[in-house]
């Protein structure tokens, strides 16, 4: 089954609103009435930074301002924060650099703020984009306007988010200062940074508790390295349709970014082509039909060729490493139902990993996608 969306907090709406209005006229100025006037999460998507969306009025040199606004904040330590680490700064500065140098849609970035005294954590703020998003509770495969849409309609919406990796991947990383995006971490590469920081952040997760799927999993992994990595690109990291506000079919906005990182492209196709395959599965186990023919393999790798020029290689590697990344993570997300709703580990901690069995499937070499 699905979790119920697994987005928690400790911190009061209430008196995150009132630090905000005090930051703003600290930032700004006496103002005449509070910017703020009531803050609030998204419901569908996200389990990761807190979120917080809210309409502002200021008056900034004189001239009134009106505008709506979200702002990233990094979690509570106490509230199990999915990652060890929310480098907020570096997303910020993401942000703009995409924006800057490239046609992938992004939110225009306002403000930095690395002071903890205002609302307790680094936090960023951005401009909110109108759109809508495939949900991931309900999985957008189960009931969405997705799901409902002709197929004519969602392989366009396939094919331009394949398109936006394809520009994101675009970006002259050689011309640019794209250092606060390497992991530090021991490796010869950027992938294999990238995989001694997975290694890191499964002992982060597994908090004494053991996961043979995913031991298994890495060592698979290790077998089956890519000869050839290729150059690093920027990677979005968590490149999925979830992450993506649509006007009408067409990408408007691409969001969270905490998962990025240089590395190889096929990184960033690979979690693509798992993901829809995560939901897929969930929904054809709860015996409904889903999207079979959506996020292919084989149609996903092809336009990304038709759209770069660059054939992706390596695929059922960094398929696997997907589904392996996921299974970390979805370890976390129990870990946090167990924090806030009063869930339990199962005898075998890792039964709650939903695709544990497909994962299963693929280090046996059964899966078959």
């Amino acid at each position: 089954m699905v979790d119920a969306f697994p987005q928690r907090s400790s911190r009061d709406p209430a008196e995150l609103r009132d630090r905000l209005n005090a930051w703003f006229e600290r930032r700004l100025g006496p103002q005449p009435t509070p910017p703020v006037a009531a803050v609030r999460s998204p419901g569908s998507n996200g389990m990761s930074s807190e979120t917080l969306l809210f309409d502002a009025r200021w008056i900034e040199g004189g001239v009134g301002q009106t505008a709506s606004l979200v702002a990233r904040i990094e979690p509570e330590l106490g509230d199990v924060p999915v990652f060890p680490v929310y480098d907020l700064e570096a997303q910020y500065r993401l942000l703009q650099l995409v924006a800057q140098h490239s046609e992938v849609p992004v939110p225009a970035v306002r403000w930095l703020e690395l002071d903890r005294a205002a609302l307790g954590a680094p936090f960023f703020i951005m401009e909110r984009v109108e759109g809508r998003v495939p949900p991931d509770v309900l999985p957008y495969t189960m009931d969405s306007w997705l799901l409902t849409s002709s197929a004519a309609e969602q392989r366009r919406l396939q094919d331009e988010t394949v398109g936006v990796i394809a520009a994101l991947h675009g970006i002259a990383v050689e011309r640019l200062d794209t250092a606060f995006l390497e992991l530090d971490m021991p490796g010869a590469t950027p992938l294999r940074r990238h995989f001694e920081n997975q290694i890191r952040y499964y002992e982060f997760v597994r908090d004494g508790k053991t996961f043979p799927v995913i031991e298994r999993g890495f060592d698979w992994l290790r077998a089956h390295w890519p000869r050839d990595e290729g150059p690093a690109v920027i990677c979005w990291g968590d490149s999925r349709i979830g992450n993506v506000l649509y006007d009408g079919f067409q990408p408007a906005a691409v969001l969270d970014w905490e998962m990025a990182a240089l590395a190889p492209r096929e990184l960033d196709i690979g979690w693509m082509i798992f993901m829809h395959l995560f939901f897929q599965d969930i929904t054809e186990r709860l015996g409904m039909p889903g999207m079979p023919g959506f996020m292919r393999r084989a149609d996903v790798v092809a336009e990304y060729e038709r759209r770069t020029g660059h054939a992706p290689r390596d695929m059922d590697f960094y398929v696997v490493y997907a589904a392996l990344r996921h299974a970390i993570i979805m370890s976390r997300v129990h870990a946090r139902a167990v924090h806030f709703d009063g869930a339990t580990w199962p005898a075998e901690p890792e039964e709650a990993i939903h695709h544990r069995d497909v994962l299963l499937a693929m280090l046996d070499g059964r899966f078959r996608d």
